[in-house]
């Protein structure tokens, strides 16, 4: 996969203003102030209900907004689309769709290659590497709804490393998958930090923010914090985020706990 010359450290790789989500005129996401740091792994983490998803989906135009304004490395969406990947939540996808697995990556080239151009041999070349990034080039012409659900992921991950993006959000990738397929998910978000390039997932496995992520966003349709997972996932913030339903993940809260001691 081609690489591109990585942004500064020091412009955001998204930056969101003032913004305010409403749903039949019943906010989603309420005056939402956040800075996300460029080549880092960031987990936005939340109850259910909280607009997790509808900031990701802000931030790529796909729901419109009441307020506010979002900048992709301090530019405006419609500038900066080319730099941005996007894995949508598995179960929002029509699987039945008569595609291969090739045929779904290879798609995720027409932004390089605008809506004139074919995708070419080197494309399709392109699409099986990012295949065989996720250990799933032995599926290229298996029909994606003859595939596993875990395996379906993987086909949107690669689909997404298709566009050779610097940004990339992510809506749950781990869910529902097998173990398998979280390591390799996990393995190519490193790879992807590794090149300088910044990933934003929906998480909602507290137990492994630690482990998977460098920055973190609570979110409770207001901000309740974002910054370093050192210095934000802590049990005050958490209890803040999840209010009473924290109790349920002691067993999480434990492990920020015993990760905070000397």
């Amino acid at each position: 996969m081609a690489t591109h010359a990585p942004h500064r450290d020091e412009t955001p790789s998204v930056e969101v203003h003032d913004l305010t989500v409403a749903y039949h005129r019943k906010p989603v996401l309420w005056d939402v102030d956040v800075s996300l740091p460029s080549g880092k792994l960031v987990a936005v983490i939340g109850p259910n209900g909280a607009g997790k998803s509808t900031l990701l989906k802000a931030a790529l135009g796909l729901v419109p907004l009441a307020s506010g304004h979002v900048r992709i490395f301090g530019e405006p969406l419609k500038k900066a689309r080319r730099l941005v990947g996007y894995v949508p939540q598995r179960e929002t996808v029509d699987w039945d769709f008569p595609v291969d697995a090739l045929d779904v990556v290879l798609m995720g080239r027409y932004g390089r290659l605008g809506w004139l151009r074919r995708p070419g041999p080197a494309d399709r070349e392109a699409a099986l590497a990012c295949l065989r990034k996720v250990g799933m080039q032995d599926f290229a012409h298996r029909q994606i709804s003859q595939l596993s659900g875990g395996q379906q992921q993987r086909i949107f991950l690669a689909r997404a490393l298709a566009q050779e993006a610097m940004l990339y959000f992510m809506d749950e990738p781990f869910a529902g998958v097998d173990a398998a397929t979280e390591k390799a998910i996990v393995e190519v978000m490193r790879e992807l930090r590794a090149q300088g390039r910044t990933v934003v997932a929906v998480h909602h496995d507290l137990q492994t923010v630690q482990e998977y992520f460098d920055h973190v966003v609570l979110l409770n349709m207001r901000l309740v914090a974002a910054g370093s997972v050192e210095s934000v996932f802590t049990r005050e913030n958490l209890q803040r985020t999840y209010g009473g339903r924290l109790t349920i993940l002691d067993e999480a809260a434990d492990a920020v706990r015993r990760a905070g001691s000397p």
